[in-house]
């Protein structure tokens, strides 16, 4: 019940400022006393005045309650069979934004011998991750994982899909 509150609130806040926005944008500056007013220069006739039309519209607003969606990074990666598989610790995503893979720690002992290696998001299943106990499920085996190249940043990106349904990104001209 408190979690509809905050999220009312939340909306509430967040529609008064859009609309505080919106009338800043269409009102104009409060007229000086002539008695008060310095003098001002005339603006150069190549100057283009700004209108309330030219400004920027409020942003879009999405509310998206608490057990519908959860952050992945830092998150424990489980392998089918329920073995450790390491943790979620970057994402990559191609030039138009699209999420295409997931970079995974695995291995080693308490960050000791562990290493970087690059997974495809669809061999990733995310069934139930309430908190942030709950694991993601890999659809691939512990001796896949292990035999794949390391990842590494300024480097052609090697990534291990589930099905071989990862299809080559393209060079964008």
């Amino acid at each position: 019940m408190r979690a509809v509150g905050w999220l009312i609130l939340s909306a509430a806040i967040v529609a008064g400022l859009t609309v505080a926005v919106s009338r800043a944008a269409e009102e104009p500056p409060a007229a000086q006393s002539e008695a008060n007013a310095p003098p001002t220069a005339q603006p150069p006739a190549s100057a283009v005045p700004v209108t309330p039309k030219d400004a920027a519209p409020p942003p879009s607003v999405t509310i998206i309650g608490a057990s519908d969606a959860h952050g992945v990074l830092g998150r424990d990666v489980l392998s089918a069979a329920n073995e450790d598989m390491g943790r979620i610790v970057d994402v990559i995503v191609d030039r138009s934004g699209h999420v295409r893979a997931a970079v995974i720690d695995f291995g080693g002992f308490l960050g000791v011998g562990s290493r970087k290696i690059v997974v495809d998001w669809n061999a990733m299943r995310f069934g139930k991750i309430v908190n942030k106990k709950d694991g993601i499920t890999l659809e691939l085996t512990k001796a896949q994982v292990a035999a794949a190249p390391e990842y590494k940043e300024d480097a052609p990106i090697v990534v291990l899909g589930a099905s071989g349904s990862l299809q080559p990104l393209q060079a964008i001209q």
